[in-house]
């Protein structure tokens, strides 16, 4: 219900509904737009989810996770692999310390997933997923 509807609607069950509304308080600009987050995860939980991939080269794809179906983790010596059916498209993903992202996923939480190229990891043991190749296939 809107504010300016629960205002009227309150005048008339007071039976005055000539009475004079109030301003509603000027919210500061900044409250009243929200840019765009960058956040690659969602704050907190909600209904309607999506799963942004971005490749190297800037190429995008937007899944819903309501269409998720069976996801898959394959741990590896070298790379991990997760593979998601998305009714309709199977994306696989491959990349280093795959594990904390698929629970994750699990969970609907990625909003943002970018691939990184290989030669612009550091040597050493990943502290966060790294995804260095996105696949996604329309099988037949």
């Amino acid at each position: 219900m809107s504010q300016g509807f629960k205002l009227r609607y309150d005048q008339l069950r007071e039976g005055n509904p000539a009475r004079p509304q109030p301003e509603p308080e000027a919210e500061p600009q900044a409250e009243r737009e929200q840019p765009i987050s960058d956040h690659a995860f969602y704050e907190t939980d909600g209904s309607v989810r999506n799963l942004c991939l971005i490749w190297q080269d800037g190429r995008q794809i937007l899944f819903n996770y309501a269409y998720l179906l069976p996801a898959e983790f394959y741990p590896g010596r070298d790379l991990n692999e997760i593979i998601l059916n998305f009714s309709g498209y199977l994306v696989s993903l491959k990349g280093y310390m795959l594990e904390p992202l698929f629970i994750q996923l699990r969970d609907h939480r990625p909003r943002v997933i970018q691939a990184v190229d290989p030669r612009y990891i550091t040597e050493g043991d990943p502290r966060e997923s790294i995804v260095i190749e996105i696949q996604v296939a329309k099988p037949e």
